[in-house]
């Protein structure tokens, strides 16, 4: 059997803007808005910063687990722009939760935050981001995210 092999390709460091609540929706759970005020990003082959207006809608389910799903554009250096979207979880003790509902900080072993990232980037330097999968490892911070992705070879 072949083993995976992971190559680490970049970290995005995300600030996040207020949460607003959509409230108790009909299927379970709850709804949110978060709005993505910026960032930065950076690895062995890309460096740039994440441009205002993107989101995240994460789903809370009835079980606590957040059923996150996040849009929003890179531009790298030399001026590519890179629309990344993030499906993913992230869930922990209630407890664990509740500190990180409060913007507090929790170091990433007390949660599992995991990411399933899709790139569109166009025909150039950097379109080797739509030929492999990646996974994303994530860093809940009191203002917001840090999720470092890995290239699945």
């Amino acid at each position: 059997m072949l083993e995976p092999k992971f190559k680490y390709a970049m970290s995005v460091r995300l600030t996040l803007g207020p949460k607003l609540a959509l409230g108790e929706l009909p299927k379970g759970g709850d709804r949110y808005s978060v709005e993505i005020l910026g960032g930065s990003f950076e690895g062995p082959r890309l460096k740039g910063k994440v441009l205002r207006g993107g989101g995240d809608w994460p789903h809370i389910r009835p079980d606590g687990v957040f059923d996150f799903d996040a849009r929003y554009l890179l531009q790298e250096d030399d001026g590519t722009l890179i629309y990344l979207r993030n499906r993913g979880f992230r869930w922990g003790t209630g407890e664990v939760m509740a500190r990180m509902a409060r913007r507090e900080p929790v170091d990433p072993s007390e949660y599992y935050m995991r990411t399933a990232p899709d790139f569109e980037v166009p025909r150039g330097p950097h379109d080797w981001l739509t030929r492999y999968i990646f996974v994303g490892v994530g860093d809940k911070t009191p203002e917001g995210n840090v999720i470092h992705y890995y290239q699945v070879l």
